[in-house]
C-alpha cells in the first residue's frame, strides 16, 4: 500500500485569540491549523458534548510529533521544549519544530533546523512580519546547511557533516569537485581547483559508487533513471536482484537513482513498485507512443515487443524517456528470466514529477459524521495527500481547511455511480484522488461501487490499474450508539429501509427475520420526503416480537452543531419525528434503560452471558438496586 505522506505541518494554537494567526500561517505553508487544549477547543467545533474534557496540550503535541508531523506551535518555546523532551532521540528522523510568539513577532526553529525548520521559520516570519531566530552555525555564517542538500541531490555521509561544518566555521577552506549550484552560491570559502591552495575539506558531487574519503562530503546527483520491463506477476525478488546488478555493473551509487520507469500498462505491476520501494524512489509510467519516440536511440529494439505493447523497447525506452533528449543509456537492456532493466543517465538531476506519470491512487475515505474530532488521523492524511477531492458538496464542505489547494469535484446528492466513476478515471490519469463519504465508506456508501465497477469492467484500462486504499470512518451507527450508551452490546444488524435499490419484499423479509431473531436493529435511510411508510411497517412488525417499552434511539446531526439524541419507547416511535438525517436504533427485548445521578438516561444491551446461571452477573453485587 502507498505510504500516505504525514508531513503536512500542524500549526498549533492554544487559544481562540491565536486562531486567526494560526490560520494565516497554515495557509501560507500548506499546513493545518489545530486548536489544542480547553481554551482553544469548543464543543460546537469538535462535536464533543458540553463539559467534556478537551485533549491535553502535552498529549496532543507529543502525539503529533511521534507521528512525524512538522510542528509549528504558537506558544512559549520553553514549554514546547519541556513537552517534547521525553521523545527526543534521533535528530535525523525527528520532524522539524518551530515555536512562534502569539503575536508573530518571534519565530524560533527549535528542532530540525537543517531538515526544514529553518526554512519554515523564514517563511512564517515573512507572513507575520516577525524575526526568524535561525541559530544553526552553517546557516548563520554561510547561508547553507551542508547536511540538507536541495532537491535533486542526496548526501552519502550525513554523519560527517557536523565535523566538516565545524572545520569550515573554524576557518578551513573547501575544494568543490564538480558543479553544485547551491554550494557555489553560498559563502563557503572555496579553493580554486587550479590553485595551489590546500583545502582542508572536500565537497564532491558524483554518481560514482565509492566510499567517502576523510574530510569529504559525498553528494549524489539524482541523474539516473532505471527502466524496467516485467512479465505479469514477475517475482519482486527477481526484479530487485536485476536492478541491483545493473547499478553495480554501472558502478554508480543507488542514491543517484531518481526514479524507476516503465510502460503505463505496468502501472499495477507489483515487481516494478517493489523495485521503486526498495530504492526509495517514485515509479513513473509512460504511454507506449512516448516510448516509441525513443526507438531511434534503442540499442536492442524488438519487433516482438512492438507487436505486443506498441513500442520497440520497454526497459531502454523508459530509461531514455526518463532522462530526456540530453540523456543517454548508461547500461543497455539486461535480462533475467522474467524481467528486463536498463539504466539511463541525464546531465542534470531529474525531477521525477516531470517525467511520465505516477500510478494513480484512489483513497476511499469515510469522514464520519463530519466534525474534525470524529475524523481519523489516517483519513485526514489521505485527504491532505490528495490532489483531487470527489464527493457530495456537503461532505466536501465538512472538510473545512483540508480542501485548500485541492481541485474539488462537487456532485449533487445521488449520482453515486457517476461520482465514483469520475473519481476512478481521475486516478487513472495519475492523480491522487480522495473519494469522500460520510460515516464509513464501506457501509451503505461508495466503496462498494468502486469494486462493482471494477468487477463489471465498466471503467477504462487506466482506471483498472489504479491503487485503491480504503480507510474506515465512524459510522452513524457507531456515533448514535456511543452517544446513547451501549445499545450494541450484543448481537445487532443494520437494515436500509430504502427501496431505491432493494426490492421492498426483500426489505420486509429482513425486518421480519431480524425481529424474530431479537437483534438490535439500526435502520439506515428510515424515511424520505416521498417514503413515509417503511419505518411504520418496521415498528409494527417489531411490536409483535418485543415489548412496547423497548428503547428506541433517535439521533440526528451526530458530532455536529444541533446534535440531538433521544430515547423513546417503541410504541411511541412517531415517523413524523424522523428524517433522512436521523439514525434509528431499536433495542432487543433485553435492551434496558438506566439513569445516572445527573438525570441522564442511557440505553444498553447486556452481554450474552449476563443472564447465564453461575456468572454472578445477573444479580449484581450485594445491595445493588435494580435498573429497570
Amino acid at each position: 500500500m502507498t505510504a500516505v505522506p504525514n508531513d503536512r505541518p500542524a500549526v498549533i494554537h492554544l487559544t481562540e485569540a491565536a486562531k486567526p494567526l494560526a490560520d494565516r500561517i497554515a495557509a501560507a505553508i500548506g499546513g493545518e491549523a489545530i486548536g489544542v487544549g480547553a481554551r482553544a477547543v469548543r464543543a460546537e467545533t469538535t462535536g464533543a458534548p458540553i463539559g467534556s474534557a478537551a485533549p491535553g496540550v502535552g498529549e496532543s503535541l507529543r502525539g503529533l510529533f511521534a507521528a512525524g508531523r512538522p510542528l509549528v506551535a504558537l506558544m512559549a518555546s520553553g514549554a514546547l521544549i519541556r513537552i517534547l523532551a521525553p521523545l527526543l532521540s534521533d535528530k535525523q528522523s525527528e520532524p522539524p519544530v518551530v515555536a512562534v510568539a502569539e503575536d508573530g513577532s518571534a519565530v524560533v526553529p527549535l528542532l530540525g533546523g537543517h531538515h526544514g525548520a529553518n526554512d519554515l521559520a523564514r517563511r512564517i516570519a515573512a507572513v507575520t512580519d516577525g524575526f526568524a531566530a535561525v541559530t544553526t552555525a552553517g546557516d548563520v555564517k554561510f547561508g547553507v546547511a551542508l547536511d540538507a542538500p536541495p532537491a535533486g541531490y542526496a548526501l552519502e555521509n550525513p554523519q560527517d557533516a557536523k565535523a566538516v561544518m565545524a572545520a569550515l566555521v573554524s576557518g578551513a577552506s573547501a575544494r568543490l569537485e564538480a558543479a553544485a549550484p547551491w554550494l557555489e552560491a553560498s559563502a563557503i570559502p572555496l579553493a580554486e581547483n587550479d590553485s595551489s591552495d590546500v583545502a582542508t575539506v572536500r565537497l564532491t558531487v558524483t554518481s560514482t559508487g565509492r566510499s567517502p574519503l576523510p574530510n569529504e562530503l559525498l553528494y549524489r546527483p539524482k541523474t539516473l533513471v532505471l527502466g524496467l520491463g516485467a512479465e505479469r506477476g514477475a517475482p519482486a525478488e527477481e526484479a530487485i536482484a536485476l536492478a541491483e546488478n545493473v547499478l553495480a555493473e554501472a558502478g554508480v551509487s543507488p542514491l543517484s537513482l531518481a526514479a524507476v520507469a516503465s510502460l503505463d500498462v505496468k502501472a499495477d505491476e507489483a515487481a516494478v513498485h517493489a523495485v521503486a520501494e526498495h530504492f526509495g524512489v517514485p515509479a513513473r509510467f509512460f504511454a507506449a507512443a512516448r516510448l516509441e519516440e525513443e526507438a531511434p536511440r534503442l540499442e536492442n529494439p524488438s519487433d516482438v515487443v512492438f507487436a505486443e505493447v506498441g513500442c520497440h523497447g520497454v526497459a531502454e525506452g523508459a530509461a531514455l524517456a526518463g532522462v530526456g533528449a540530453a540523456g543517454r543509456l548508461r547500461i543497455a537492456k539486461r535480462k533475467s528470466k522474467r524481467v528486463t532493466a536498463a539504466l539511463g543517465e541525464a546531465p542534470e538531476p531529474v525531477d521525477p514529477a516531470t517525467i511520465g506519470r505516477a500510478r494513480g491512487t484512489l483513497f476511499v475515505v469515510g469522514i464520519g459524521p463530519g466534525s474534525e474530532a470524529w475524523r481519523s488521523p489516517e483519513v485526514s492524511r489521505m485527504v491532505a495527500a490528495s490532489t483531487d477531492l470527489v464527493g457530495y458538496s456537503l461532505y466536501l464542505d465538512l472538510l473545512g481547511p483540508l480542501t485548500g489547494g485541492k481541485t474539488r469535484h462537487d456532485f449533487d446528492l445521488g449520482k453515486e455511480e457517476a461520482r465514483v466513476r469520475h473519481a476512478m478515471e481521475l486516478a487513472g490519469e495519475g492523480r491522487r484522488v480522495a473519494l469522500v463519504c460520510s460515516g464509513d465508506a464501506g457501509i451503505y456508501a461508495m466503496a462498494t461501487l468502486v469494486f462493482e465497477l471494477l468487477d463489471k469492467g465498466d471503467v477504462t484500462d487506466a482506471a483498472k490499474r489504479i491503487e485503491i486504499v480504503n480507510s474506515p470512518g465512524i459510522s452513524a451507527l457507531q456515533g448514535a450508539a456511543a452517544r446513547a450508551g451501549a445499545p450494541l452490546g450484543h448481537d445487532f444488524c443494520t437494515i436500509s429501509l430504502s427501496d431505491l435499490l432493494t426490492p421492498w419484499d426483500d426489505i420486509k423479509r429482513r425486518v421480519k427475520a431480524a425481529a424474530e431473531g431479537d437483534f438490535v436493529i439500526a435502520f439506515y435511510n428510515p424515511v424520505s420526503k416521498k417514503r413515509r411508510t417503511q419505518l411504520a411497517f418496521a415498528r409494527d412488525v417489531l411490536l409483535q416480537h418485543r415489548p412496547a417499552d423497548t428503547p428506541v434511539i433517535l439521533a440526528a446531526n451526530l458530532g455536529r452543531k444541533g446534535e440531538t439524541v433521544r430515547i423513546v419507547p417503541l410504541e411511541a416511535l412517531d415517523v413524523d419525528e424522523v428524517d433522512m438525517l436521523t439514525v434509528v436504533i431499536v433495542g432487543s427485548s433485553n435492551t434496558r434503560v438506566v439513569s445516572t445521578g445527573d438525570g441522564k438516561r442511557w440505553a444498553y444491551t447486556p452481554r450474552g452471558y449476563a443472564r447465564k446461571d453461575g456468572t454472578g452477573i445477573a444479580g449484581g453485587y450485594a445491595g445493588a438496586m435494580p435498573s429497570r
